[in-house]
């Protein structure tokens, strides 16, 4: 096992009819701006429960609007906000995307250079001493933003990661009933993304991280287990609750805490999200399977467990038990409505070009585990999702 630090400071709250607890959790006297995304949250009663929480003493002021891969333009309008109305807590009510853009205004609203420059700082974290506080209320279980300290910003035809210690939602309300009005296509794409979320930190090489590798597995299974059915079933309480707890646990730090990651999948499909339009789960659905195949040779020990573990594959050669791996992925995506392939989306060859400028401009030439996955390697990716 590699070494590790791990801290994780996020309060989780999770159950049904939670929300009257936003007012022992939020700070009394606060001014606290209450962000979210489109709509659903105001049409189906979880923005006025939310106001009636905070409404004891507080001053509660509200932005709307955030987008599905939050724009930055945006966000610099929630930023003004902030400033003019003199916020000093953050509420995020929403999905990743609303999580995301939350933990970037926490950063920006307090920062004193250019708050472009918050984008630039990749993987290595942004090198803040300060941020305002904030803490969310979860309505879409997919990126576990919810209890981690990343984001992904969207600006022109990049998506930038936004990491930072001080953005660590300083608690989290994970009520499944807030969850279940969700569109079909919405709980899929959570579900592929969750799982790739794992993926990217379980499909590597082995380091004797066991009990990293189980904890994945489980989650894996949960998700193949109750994946189709809470789409069918979106009432299900604890279907629903297992998908949750599955996308928090799925990207928390827990499981990736002394094992390598990868995040190619991810990398690749933020640039055909960004260009082409396509929702983030499908991006992901369309490209782990692909980079499975062409990775074969760096990832074969993890992969035949992965075989074995999870689709109890143990016949055949190596290669044919991963093939069957690969199959049985795709299959479950396909099962959860999610197409995975480019050419289901009307993306060719001749498409590939602008990815790969996006990955370069990046500097994503060197990614994976290994840092051997080049340009090439990138575009061999894409062919085999074709």
């Amino acid at each position: 096992m590699l070494d590790f630090d791990f801290h994780n400071p996020t309060r989780i709250v999770f159950g049904k009819d939670r929300l009257a607890e936003l007012d022992t959790l939020v700070p009394a006297g606060a001014t606290v701006l209450v962000l979210y995304g489109g709509g659903s949250v105001r049409r189906f009663g979880t923005l006025d429960k939310v106001r009636a929480a905070l409404e004891n003493g507080r001053t509660v002021h509200e932005f709307g609007g955030i987008e599905p891969n939050p724009r930055y333009e945006t966000l610099l309008k929630a930023v003004e906000k902030v400033r003019s109305d003199g916020v000093d807590f953050l509420l995020a009510v929403g999905g990743g995307s609303v999580m995301d853009g939350t933990k970037f205004v926490s950063l920006a609203s307090v920062h004193d250079g250019d708050p472009e420059s918050l984008l630039y700082h990749g993987f290595a974290g942004v090198p803040a001493a300060k941020a305002l506080p904030l803490g969310c209320v979860v309505t879409l279980p997919a990126t576990g933003s919810e209890m981690n300290m990343g984001g992904v910003i969207s600006k022109g035809d990049g998506k930038f990661p936004v990491l930072c210690p001080l953005t660590f939602p300083k608690f989290s309300i994970l009520d499944p009933t807030l969850t279940y009005s969700l569109p079909a296509r919405q709980v899929a794409n959570g579900v592929v993304d969750t799982f790739v979320h794992v993926m990217e930190q379980y499909l590597t090489f082995p380091v004797e991280g066991r009990f990293q590798d189980r904890t994945s597995e489980g989650i894996l299974l949960t998700l193949i287990e109750i994946g189709r059915y809470t789409i069918d079933h979106p009432e299900d309480y604890d279907a629903r609750a297992n998908l949750v707890w599955c996308a928090t646990m799925g990207l928390n730090g827990l499981i990736g805490s002394g094992v390598p990651q990868d995040w190619a999948t991810h990398m690749i499909g933020h640039e055909i999200t960004s260009l082409y339009g396509l929702d983030h789960g499908q991006t992901l659905a369309i490209i782990l399977p692909a980079l499975m195949d062409v990775r074969r040779d760096a990832k074969r020990e993890k992969l035949l467990q992965y075989a074995e573990r999870i689709w109890n594959i143990t016949g055949g050669t190596d290669d044919e038990r991963i093939d069957a791996a690969i199959a049985r992925t795709r299959a479950f995506f396909e099962s959860l409505g999610v197409k995975t392939r480019l050419s289901d989306h009307k993306l060719g060859v001749e498409h590939f070009d602008a990815v790969i400028k996006g990955l370069e401009a990046k500097g994503l030439t060197a990614m994976s585990e290994r840092g051997d996955q080049t340009l090439e390697v990138s575009r061999n990716v894409l062919k085999a999702a074709l």
